[in-house]
């Protein structure tokens, strides 16, 4: 099965599309990867959803990737006697650690640790920031806060502080044990929320031990601060644009994600852009003109993935949403001014074989026109350096590693193949053009380009490119 668009389509379950049937449907319509939303899923759930999604994978003959996302730690304010109070602008109000029920002046908030790192200007945001406060005075017991925005706030609403760095891990107990039931099911990315250090995802990186690749979701104003360091050490990004519009003003999302986006392109790290994409889709058959635009947007800009939430997990119309983002990608991408842009974008390749090795095939089979770039690869390394200069030509990845494959789905313009690894050159140059032919890629007697590493199956050592005529292997 050959997708027409080279942007890869993200796509969460739950109770919409948690049927057999209808998880199939939304492969079909277009969902590459689909991601498991750990904060409403329990193990047994996202080992039934794992099952469904490889015998679907198994029927139709094409790696599938699969994506757990961490809940991460959830601030939350405690309770009040009354349930709801109204907080009017301009009044003080307490942040402390008596579990006494709260009231009009007052409230508990259960992390001792976050009262002990608040500060006297730091903003406090309630309710997804519908409620705003300032710290005025800090001390041993809690904070005083003057409230900024007031409103209504209820029950163990969720706490956001974008300007405190939030001194806990980004892993609590209930992730970690997220992260081992994943990994033992066999997932193939694991997506880090509330990311605010390299250190963060350093820590899953650990416990993955390569059993997965790991994603920083960038949502915190601390991860933005500190972002290079993070590129370095994550295998992809996520601009999570929900709460990243939460802890910041809005009207910086823009410019964030553009920044993003760019930035993991020089470091050849796939990034997903996410949240709200087709948000009128949960309950309606058309996006609204604005939704289209916004997942334009994302693929003119070179996104490796765009993603679908609640419209495929909760929606009444999952499919449809699929479909539609699919439809919007392949219009875009023909678009002559989406090419214009990713070659804007072109960067210094970093002085290594392998980014020497990718840019040449790039440029060899843009000058010659060559029907693809077939590229051997073990670790997927090799396939995501060429995915990165994103060039004309589709990039087949051809591995002997099933959840390589899988990891590969999630890369621009990749389409991953199992086969066997090659023993000499002749033998992966006459493969490669068989499978072009077979997949759809080229016809017989066209020319395409083969990329790999001498000796064969060892990791990282890309230096070899070859082109082969299909039908011949020559």
């Amino acid at each position: 099965m050959r997708r027409h668009r080279r942007v890869k389509i993200l796509a969460t379950l739950g109770p919409a599309s948690q049927e057999p049937e209808i998880v199939e449907q939304l492969f079909h319509a277009g969902a590459d990867v689909f991601r498991i939303n750990m904060s409403h899923t329990s193990h047994d759930s996202m080992r039934e959803r794992i099952a469904t999604i490889r015998a679907i994978e198994a029927r139709n003959g094409r790696p599938i990737g699969i994506l757990i996302d961490l809940q991460g730690p959830k601030l939350r304010i405690g309770e009040f006697a009354e349930t709801a109070i109204e907080l009017k602008k301009g009044a003080l109000f307490g942040l402390d650690g008596d579990k006494t029920p709260g009231d009009i002046s007052r409230v508990h908030l259960p992390h001792p640790e976050i009262l002990r790192a608040l500060e006297p200007g730091h903003v406090v945001l309630i309710d997804d920031g519908k409620v705003r406060l300032k710290i005025e005075s800090v001390s041993a017991n809690g904070a005083m806060a003057r409230v900024l925005v007031g409103g209504k706030i209820s029950n163990r609403k969720g706490v956001s502080l974008p300007d405190t760095d939030v001194p806990v891990s980004a892993m609590t107990p209930k992730d970690q044990s997220d992260l081992e039931a994943g990994l033992n099911a066999g997932v193939d990315w694991v997506a880090v929320s509330f990311v605010q250090r390299p250190e963060d995802i350093a820590a899953v990186k650990k416990i993955a031990a390569g059993r997965a690749l790991v994603l920083a979701k960038i949502e915190k104003p601390q991860a933005i601060s500190r972002l290079a360091e993070i590129m370095e050490v994550s295998d992809a990004l996520m601009v999570a644009r929900g709460d990243l519009g939460v802890e910041m003003p809005v009207e910086k999302v823009p410019g964030l994600q553009k920044r993003i986006t760019r930035m993991a392109r020089r470091y050849g790290k796939p990034v997903v852009v996410a949240t709200q994409m087709l948000e009128s889709m949960i309950s309606a058959p058309v996006p609204t003109r604005a939704e289209v635009s916004d997942v334009a947007t994302a693929v003119y800009e070179g996104a490796d993935a765009i993603m679908l939430s609640a419209e495929s997990a909760a929606g009444q119309f999952p499919i449809e949403s699929v479909a539609m983002m699919n439809r919007i990608a392949e219009e875009i991408e023909a678009d002559d001014i989406h090419r214009a842009i990713l070659n804007a974008q072109r960067d210094t390749p970093e002085a290594t074989g392998a980014d020497a090795i990718a840019v040449a095939a790039r440029d060899v089979a843009e000058t010659l026109d060559l029907r693809a770039i077939c590229a051997l690869t073990s670790s997927g390394s090799t396939a995501f350096r060429i995915s990165r200069e994103r060039p004309r030509a589709p990039i087949l990845a051809l591995t002997p590693d099933i959840n390589t494959a899988r990891r590969l789905a999630l890369g621009w313009g990749v389409h991953p193949i199992v086969t066997e690894d090659a023993r000499e050159g002749d033998d992966i140059a006459a493969r490669a053009c068989k499978i072009a032919v077979d997949e759809g890629f080229a016809g017989e007697g066209e020319r395409i380009i083969v990329v790999a590493g001498l000796p064969f199956g060892t990791p990282g050592a890309t230096n070899m490119l070859r082109i082969a005529f299909t039908g011949t292997g020559r």
